[in-house]
């Protein structure tokens, strides 16, 4: 994957597979550090499961014997000089967190964060959302913005349009002029 949005897209779309209704995102940069969280309410995985999921070749996939995502996600951080974490406990839901250093030449891009966020916007399933940056930070809650909505279905093209407008304005807000 050639940006980070794009690693939190796949790890995001894992924890909808796993059932989750609630997923929680943390993008945060401070000092030289850029932390990525993704926290879901899911099925979660068991410990013998949870010991290889760093392997590509370890999947739930029926259609194929390769699971990239993670082992990416890994990767990536540890090229950099950061550090990955997985937790996880059945009927509980899973934690990834990766850190990485900020200024590392090995570091990928964030990319398109406004893209992955509307990308994950469906009626059934809640995502929580913070961004921050050396201090100010914007909040998305699909909760809160479902109840304001009234019945209008938050996938719907308008609806899309508004929230990918207003998250590149709060994204860019946070950045202070800094491109991460």
């Amino acid at each position: 994957m050639q940006e980070l949005s794009l690693n939190i897209l796949d790890i995001a779309q894992n924890s909808v597979k796993a059932g989750a209704t609630l997923v929680r995102v943390g993008v945060t940069v401070e000092a030289n550090a850029l932390t990525i969280e993704i926290a879901d309410n899911g099925c979660g995985m068991s410990p013998e499961f949870l010991q290889r999921v760093t392997d590509p070749f370890t999947t739930t996939r029926t259609t194929r014997k390769v699971g990239l995502g993670i082992p990416l996600f890994k990767q990536s951080a540890e090229m950099t000089g950061g550090s990955f974490s997985i937790s996880s406990e059945p009927g509980v839901g899973t934690v990834v967190r990766a850190t990485f250093v900020l200024d590392s030449i090995d570091r990928m891009p964030l990319g398109d964060l406004a893209d992955t966020v509307c990308s994950l916007l469906y009626e059934q399933i809640d995502f929580v959302w913070h961004y921050a940056v050396d201090g100010r930070s914007f909040d998305f809650d699909t909760r809160e913005i479902k109840a304001e909505l009234g019945g209008i279905p938050i996938d719907s093209v308008q609806v899309v349009a508004f929230l990918k407008s207003m998250v590149e304005e709060n994204i860019e807000s946070v950045n202070g002029g800094r491109i991460i």
